[in-house]
This record gives C-alpha cells, sequence and structure tokens, in this order.
C-alpha cells in the first residue's frame, strides 16, 4: 500500500511511523522547510499520549526531551489555591505527564519515521483549489490521475504523488486543504474569543516548586506556568478578547499590564526572556465525514480539541488508524481501504467528540466574566478535586493497543 501524508507536524509524523509499522510505502510532503523549527511553544502529553508514544516506540525518546510533571494546581487571581489534583494521569498511575518544546516532539517523531524507512519532503505545499488540485465538490485525484515523478522534490511532485497514491492522509492541521478537498462542505476554523502568547521567564522563586503545573484564573483571562528542572519558568498567558486582533503585538510589559491584577503571573512575565509563540485559538465544529475510502483526516485537520490534548489526540489518531488497516481483510493492499478507514472513523468520533465538548468548557471557564470568576473562586475549592477523577477518568484510561514490530 503506498500511501501519502501531508504534513510532518505531530499527527503527520506519527501517521507515518504508524503506517510504516504495518508495512507501507510512506511519503510525507510538509509545507515548511523545517517542521521540526521554532514552531510554537511547550506542549503537555497527558499519560494517554504517552502510551500512544510507547506504542510508535518513541516514548524515552520524548521523556529525553522533556521533563516530567507530577501536579496540577489552579489558583484564583488573588492567589487562593482552588484545587490539586495529579497532572494529566489518575493518581495511581506510575506515568507522568511530560512537558516539552512542540519542536522536540516533532524532531522525535520525524527521526523514528525516517529510522523505519518513511521519506519525507519539505517545501511542498499541497495546492488548493484552483491551484492545480480539482476544487470542492470534485475531490482528490485518484490512482492514475498523474504519475509520481519519483524521488526529488520538485515543483508539484505532491500533485503527483497523491493522485498514485492508496490512501492520503490529511495531517495538516486546522486549515487543512485534504479536509476542504474531501468535503466541499467540512466546516471553517472560527476564532474562540481567546488568543494566547508564550514564553521563557528566569529566576522567578515565586512561580513555586517543580514539576507542578499551575492556572490562574485572571480577570482578563488565564495564566499557565511550569518552573523547569533548569530554572527557568515556561509560561503562556490566555486573553480573553471577543474579537480577533488583526496581529497579536504583545510583548512581555504589555502582558504584565493585562495580568497586573495577578501578582504570580505579574511577576514572571516581568522575569521574561523571551517569546516563543502567539497565536488566535480557534474552535472546529464537528467534521461530518473525515474520510472517503482513500483520504482520511488525522490530528487538528478533523478536531482540534484542545485543552492540553491536541498532541495526544493526534498520536492515538495514528495508532487506531493503522491497527484499522492492519486488521482490515487483504491488508496492507489498497482493497481493504473503505473498510478500514471506515472503522477508523467510528472509532474516533465519539472520543474526540466527548473531549470536544470538555474542552469547550475548559475554553468557557477562561473567558468568564468578573461575575463568573467570583463564583469559580467560592465554588471550584469544594467540588474540583472530587470531581476531577470523575470528570478525566475516561480520557486518561485509553490503551491505544500494540503496533507491528
Amino acid at each position: 500500500m503506498k500511501a501519502v501524508v501531508i504534513g510532518a507536524g505531530v499527527a503527520g509524523a506519527a501517521s507515518a511511523i504508524a503506517l510504516r509499522r504495518i508495512g507501507a510505502e510512506v511519503t510525507v510532503y510538509e509545507a515548511y522547510p523545517d517542521p521540526a523549527g521554532p514552531v510554537g511553544a511547550f506542549l503537555s502529553l497527558a499519560v494517554n499520549g504517552l502510551r500512544a508514544l510507547e506504542s510508535l516506540g518513541c516514548l524515552e525518546a520524548v521523556r529525553a526531551a522533556g521533563f516530567e510533571v507530577d501536579r496540577q494546581r489552579m489558583w484564583s487571581g488573588r492567589g487562593r489555591l482552588l484545587g490539586d489534583v495529579p497532572r494529566g494521569r489518575r493518581a495511581d498511575d506510575p506515568l507522568r505527564s511530560v512537558t516539552l518544546m512542540r519542536a522536540d516532539l516533532v524532531a522525535a517523531l520525524r527521526a523514528e519515521a525516517v529510522r523505519l524507512g518513511a521519506r519525507i519532503v519539505v517545501g511542498e505545499r499541497l495546492p488548493g483549489p484552483g491551484e492545480g488540485l480539482p476544487g470542492p465538490g470534485e475531490g482528490l485525484p485518484g490512482p492514475g490521475a498523474g504519475e509520481d515523478p519519483g524521488d526529488g522534490a520538485v515543483a508539484g511532485e505532491v500533485v503527483g504523488a497523491v493522485a498514485g497514491a492508496d490512501l492520503v492522509v490529511g495531517a495538516d492541521g486546522l486549515r487543512s486543504t485534504v479536509r476542504r478537498m474531501l468535503d466541499p462542505d467540512a466546516p471553517s476554523p472560527a476564532y474562540a474569543g481567546l488568543y494566547g502568547v508564550a514564553g521563557i521567564a528566569r529566576g522567578v522563586p515565586e512561580a513555586g516548586p517543580g514539576r507542578t503545573f499551575n492556572m490562574t484564573f485572571g480577570r482578563r483571562g488565564a495564566f499557565a506556568h511550569l518552573p523547569a528542572p533548569d530554572g527557568t519558568v515556561w509560561w503562556s498567558a490566555q486573553i480573553a478578547d471577543p474579537v480577533a486582533p488583526a496581529e497579536i503585538k504583545l510583548g512581555a510589559e504589555e502582558l504584565a499590564e493585562v495580568f497586573g491584577s495577578e501578582a504570580v503571573p505579574r511577576r514572571i512575565l516581568g522575569a521574561a526572556e523571551r517569546i516563543d509563540a502567539a497565536t488566535l485559538f480557534h474552535v472546529l465544529p464537528p467534521v461530518p465525514h473525515r474520510q472517503d475510502g482513500r483520504c482520511v483526516l488525522v490530528g487538528d485537520a478533523a478536531h482540534p480539541v484542545g485543552a492540553g490534548q491536541g498532541a495526544s489526540m493526534a498520536l492515538e489518531d495514528a495508532i487506531a488508524l493503522a491497527r484499522a488497516l492492519h486488521s482490515a481483510p487483504g491488508a496492507p493492499a489498497a482493497s481493504g481501504l473503505p473498510a478500514a478507514l471506515a472503522a477508523f472513523e467510528r472509532e474516533r468520533a465519539g472520543r474526540a467528540g466527548k473531549l470536544a465538548r470538555a474542552a469547550a468548557a475548559n475554553r468557557d471557564a477562561k473567558t468568564a466574566g468578573p461575575l463568573a470568576s467570583l463564583v469559580r473562586e467560592a465554588v471550584m475549592p469544594l467540588v474540583f478535586t472530587r470531581m476531577y477523577t470523575r470528570s478525566t477518568d475516561w480520557l486518561y484510561d485509553y490503551r491505544p493497543g500494540a503496533l507491528p514490530q
């Protein structure tokens, strides 16, 4: 089976690993020259994501690139502790959540994909409707519609590769070209009322102990920070604004003013050494069709879930896809693709939908007004710790299953 993966980020690189493990011939096309470069800031992997990495054979490499986090603490803007729970796991789980830079996660996944024989071509973008491929409603070119020009990253190679592929995996993120070509009525992302800026600070004793993720609910948004083993503090400021800014121009000083009423975030921002990323947060309605028997969407292309689970869900998708293909009649031949992709879609739809609803509640808490903030400060210490296990066990108990060695 010849597979083409569009996008070499977390979802694409993980898909390449999983597909190679079941014997597929895999080529990955990435629009950016270096997808493992400084794109984005830090991310956290809960235990469900770590188990997916273990199935992919990358767990130890990822652990070495990041640091473990034991606890998650929630704070009011006035510094009152609202909750203290295990971070991204059940209390009795021996695994610990891992935080690392997105670039380091992508680098580890890409290295394993290449080691297993996947080919990664950078600087090659799949053109959209009107740019060289059929427009909405006309579908992606199928086998026989073009010729694969073979090795060598030449202009338009991706078009021929997609045309000659048995399987096309859309791992091209929130603004997926594959999603638009797969379904002319597919939803488009919309601004979520929240934007974020992330960076690194140093020399902030008020940041608290290591191995602890902290979330402060402020008057104008939420502020997350984690003390790292090297003495730095990794932080992310998430600012509520009903109107999306045309450009995020806030530096550390301006952010310190935004969080002027919250002492610890203000102190961390005052000690900021650099800013790594600034981004708008988006929501995407459920995608009604994430596969058509030959093309399939994984990761953010299908479900930008948020709630700190984007990378973990992408890793789960990659394994579920490969396992569905491997168990299909006639696998790994292309004849089993339609049934396998339909089974994959059925399996992932419920989990992704449930997490999207949880993420919406998480996002609403960060964009709540002053009155809601007062209610949260009064109620959360009474219910959060007791409700946490009940509301997250289904997420952390997930086992993705093994892949062929």
